[in-house]
């Protein structure tokens, strides 16, 4: 695919190259959808990949963690009404924009598929290791990849073969992104990689929400937060002092809590 060109989206093997860095390109999804990506490889090249996404600084912003692949059909159902009646609702009325991993797996499906069902218009940017996920189309030899997902309308693709090296990049970009304003990080569920996850947003000066009573690594730090007994790394996590914890059948609370932290209450 010559980038240059007005080609129709690519549905990309295994082994097609993205086009130059910050050069946007259509992504073509199975289902009809169209996402829009851009890949970088150095910091530097966020301003011009974001402003080729349509993106620009300063914007409020919401970093979202947590669970992936590891959680199950019960986990998903169980948490679908924090995005649906909770996450969602509230990214569209604040006008958030909104940053994950991008992949089809827990959290991130959860919320792409909840703000594809409400007809939200909030920018949803996944942020996944170019390494680590499969592109639309028949990829035999890309099985131990995890393939994006079709309701997030623009991708930003790091360096990275293994899960886990896109963290630092989720919060250079929401850095980037919100340019001085206020951001927070919500936690919801989460594996292994959620702590590295969270403690990139604790080193940018992030705060960050715990989901409690969403599973694993959230009622870990949430516990910690509380005093109860936790993980260590989740104690040390929760020692920055920029940790609150919001139940996650509490929607008020996370509605008041993301609301202070972008300091508009």
């Amino acid at each position: 695919m010559n980038p240059g060109s007005a080609a129709q989206p690519q549905r990309w093997s295994f082994e097609y190259t993205p086009p130059p860095a910050s050069v946007p390109f259509p992504i073509g999804f199975e289902d009809g959808q169209t996402a829009i990506a851009v890949r970088v490889d150095q910091p530097s090249d966020l301003p011009a990949a974001l402003a080729a996404l349509g993106l620009h600084a300063p914007r409020l912003v919401v970093v979202l963690i947590g669970g992936a692949g590891l959680m199950d059909a019960r986990d998903l159902d169980r948490l679908r009404p924090l995005f649906e009646r909770g996450l969602v609702p509230l990214a569209e009325r604040l006008g958030v924009v909104v940053i994950d991993g991008g992949t089809d797996a827990g959290v991130m499906h959860l919320i792409g598929r909840a703000r594809t069902t409400a007809q939200a218009t909030f920018p949803l940017v996944g942020v996944p290791a170019v390494g680590t996920v499969r592109f639309p189309g028949k990829h035999p030899r890309a099985r131990r990849r995890w393939p994006l997902d079709a309701h997030h309308p623009h991708f930003v693709l790091v360096p990275g073969a293994e899960f886990g090296d896109e963290a630092p990049w989720i919060a250079r970009v929401a850095t980037e992104l919100a340019g001085g304003w206020p951001s927070v990080t919500v936690l919801v569920n989460g594996g292994e990689i959620a702590y590295p996850d969270m403690a990139c947003s604790l080193r940018a000066g992030r705060p960050v929400l715990a989901i409690a009573g969403s599973g694993r690594t959230a009622d870990q730090v949430a516990s910690a937060v509380r005093g109860g007994p936790a993980e260590e790394r989740a104690v040390r996590l929760a020692a920055s002092g920029l940790v609150e914890v919001v139940d996650a059948d509490d929607l008020a609370a996370l509605d008041r809590a993301v609301g202070v932290r972008l300091r508009l209450v």
